[in-house]
């Protein structure tokens, strides 16, 4: 049984609270009292509301209080895995990705070897890594290296023989000219993997991967985490780490992934159960893969390979059956739309079902979205969850896309001018989970990072009060929590972040510095 563990009454005061950015509201003080907020306003009235209620007085010293960011789409499982194996982030060459796993081989000597972050596009080599380059490094136990998407990973030859890859007959295997397997695998083959060497770890590892996760979201004050594609072991690890001391940490939203949400519509169980801390919002599927594994559908070839257009991971019937599902049970459906051709797929089901009323349903990431799309999402209601980091990320892009696709990728501006509503996130651990990283690239856009497409796209550049609004209340909309999340008002839960430095106060090149200093979920410090 959940119940609410934190509670108690404080007035801060003598700060500059932002209260909300659209329109952008300051105040000098707020009161909280038992998890929500009772007064937001001036020093004078809170004092005395504070006093007449014997609560504790909290000067801020003139401090920058803001509302929690909410993260509407992240991998809490895959960032305590991250967080506590091999980090692969920024190598530049197949030779240095040796020497990674070499040295952490010898400092860590674990049974399973698990790295994430490569990225074959940053490669000296210029070509994808084999199960052959990591057997010269490691042969004698298993090696699974995950790119940087979570797409695709390179198996080392113990690794797939072990999982069954190496002689498994799969589209989802790549083979050489000779029709024998690299080691590289992608889409649901990285899964199944990944499940078949995890399989033995304890529930105790889970809840401590989790908890590390978690706490480390507390320090760079994310406050609600809509956990994508969670499992029955993650979703059995959140429980035991609720049950064990009462809830400390950022409160989470959970989407499932289809073989959990099968066993729980069994059950009966309907969308939101749980309580404000720890509940279940939906379903997570997908409909494609990710541009940087050439696995994202498109309407028409990629243009640096037209062989390729991509892959459909769903077809109309399944997608329109979990809907139908879904919707009866009060479940909110995400699904993984990266092409413009997913995007059809996916608006074409909402679309004939009718799915605008109490459910938001959602697309993820839209990476690659038409203009004509963007007005059909506008008029369904869908909202979109979308990771402005990806624009830095996906520096390549426009090789994939070509000189006029290139202005369909990442268009934020575009979606808010014709009312669609965002919810930003960082796909973690794709994506640094530090909010300041994503609101960075929303309003820069990369000009300091040279990105090639930069000026055929900055026009679709946010302002700062942009970013801020999708970072709170948008994702508290798109999570369909915004009557209780997302703005620092009355009536609302008293989740809030104290920082070192006021963003609208700093060049847009410094906000990627301004640290947490203090996270709050309730109206209590959790860091």
């Amino acid at each position: 049984m959940l119940v609410t563990v934190l509670q108690g009454v404080k007035c801060f005061i003598n700060g500059r609270i932002y209260a909300g950015f659209k329109p952008l509201r300051v105040r000098e003080a707020v009161v909280t009292a038992y998890g929500r907020i009772l007064y937001v306003g001036e020093n004078e009235d809170a004092l005395s509301i504070c006093r007449m209620l014997k609560g504790e007085i909290v000067d801020l010293g003139e401090r920058i209080i803001l509302p929690g960011f909410i993260d509407s789409h992240m991998h809490l499982d895959s960032l305590g895995l991250q967080l506590a194996t091999l980090d692969l982030r920024g190598v530049r060459s197949i030779d240095e990705l040796k020497k990674r796993i070499r040295e952490y081989n010898e400092e860590k000597n674990p049974g399973i070897i698990i790295g994430r972050g490569w990225d074959q596009e940053l490669f000296d080599e210029k070509r994808w890594p084999t199960r052959w380059d990591i057997d010269e490094v490691i042969g004698d136990k298993p090696v699974i290296l995950i790119r940087v998407c979570g797409h695709a990973a390179v198996l080392n030859t113990k690794a797939m023989g072990i999982t069954g890859l190496l002689t498994k007959q799969t589209s989802n295997i790549v083979r050489d000219e000779s029709g024998v397997a690299t080691g590289i695998v992608v889409e649901d083959a990285v899964g199944e993997a990944l499940s078949i060497l995890n399989g033995s770890m304890s529930m105790d590892a889970r809840v401590g991967l989790m908890e590390s996760a978690l706490k480390y979201a507390s320090s760079l004050g994310v406050t609600t985490i809509g956990f994508m594609s969670c499992g029955r072991y993650s979703l059995e690890a959140l429980f035991t780490l609720f049950q064990s001391n009462g809830w400390r940490y950022p409160r989470i939203r959970v989407y499932m992934e289809p073989g959990l949400f099968n066993d729980v519509s069994r059950l009966g169980v309907k969308g939101g159960f749980g309580n404000e801390y720890l509940r279940i919002k939906g379903v997570k599927l997908f409909a494609d893969g990710s541009l940087g594994a050439r696995t994202a559908w498109l309407s028409k070839p990629y243009s640096d390979k037209p062989s390729v257009s991509g892959r459909q991971l769903i077809s109309k019937e399944e997608l329109r059956e979990v809907l139908e599902k879904a919707s009866k049970q009060g479940f909110q459906v995400a699904v993984h739309g990266i092409g413009d051709a997913a995007i059809d797929l996916i608006l074409s089901v909402y679309r004939e079902l009718g799915v605008s009323g109490r459910i938001r349903h959602r697309i993820e990431h839209a990476s690659v979205i038409r203009p004509d799309q963007i007005e059909e999402a506008s008029r369904l209601g869908i909202v979109i969850s979308v990771q402005p980091h990806f624009v830095i990320s996906d520096w390549w892009a426009k090789e994939r896309l070509g000189s006029e696709r290139i202005k369909w990728l990442y268009p934020f501006k575009t979606m808010t001018s014709k009312g669609v509503m965002l919810g930003f996130s960082t796909d973690s651990p794709v994506e640094p989970l530090n909010p300041w990283e994503t609101i960075y690239a929303a309003v820069a856009r990369g000009r300091n990072e040279n990105i090639i497409f930069y000026e055929d796209t900055r026009n679709e550049a946010l302002t700062l009060e942009d970013a801020l609004y999708y970072y709170t209340y948008g994702s508290a909309y798109v999570i369909g929590e915004e009557e209780e999340l997302g703005l620092l008002e009355e009536g609302k839960l008293a989740d809030f972040i104290v920082v070192d430095r006021d963003p609208f106060e700093v060049d847009i090149d410094e906000v990627r510095g301004i640290k947490v200093l203090e996270t709050y979920i309730g109206g209590e410090r959790i860091y």
